[in-house]
């Protein structure tokens, strides 16, 4: 069986005038998981839109998206909201760019379909690889690689996942 990744997505404008938690309540909304980046222009691929962060944000930005689009369908990803509580998702849609008002005015605009756990994930039953790399702060979309992350977060899909 092939081991699925596992991923902290944050989901954490670099615009501090959006309030921390907004776009992490918007994806568990809507079922999504995204990043920030807003552009000027609507990207029509996904191409265009990496072409367009590099040069309006950065390259490092940009390669943060080409990471994000190439994670597979079925990746976790864990997700704290603005009442520090832990949200575990499973990745089941290809990346766009929302271009919807809602989406620019909490900097969540590239995305991808995601089905979220029912309910949050108590900490103290997280992995403690998610606990760390959220402790360590920090706002980028990352894989968490430690070897206990993957079967510990499946054990917890299959618990707390949508049935």
């Amino acid at each position: 069986m092939v081991e699925l990744p596992v991923f902290r997505a944050p989901m954490r404008s670099r615009d501090d005038r959006i309030p921390a938690g907004s776009a992490v309540a918007r994806a568990l909304e809507r079922g999504l998981c995204g990043l920030g980046g807003r552009l000027d222009t609507v990207p029509q691929s996904l191409r265009a839109a990496v072409a367009r962060t590099a040069e309006a944000i950065g390259e490092r930005a940009a390669q943060r998206l080409e990471r994000f689009a190439a994670a597979p369908h079925g990746a976790f990803v864990w997700a704290k909201d603005a009442y520090d509580f832990l949200w575990l998702g499973r990745l089941t849609g290809d990346w766009h760019y929302d271009s919807n008002p809602g989406a620019w005015a909490v900097d969540l605009v590239h995305v991808r379909a995601c089905t979220w756990s029912e309910t949050p994930i108590p900490h103290d039953e997280a992995p403690p690889s998610v606990n760390a790399t959220y402790a360590r702060g920090g706002r980028n979309w990352q894989r968490i690689r430690d070897e206990r992350a993957a079967p510990d977060t499946v054990r917890l899909w299959e618990r707390f996942g949508v049935a």
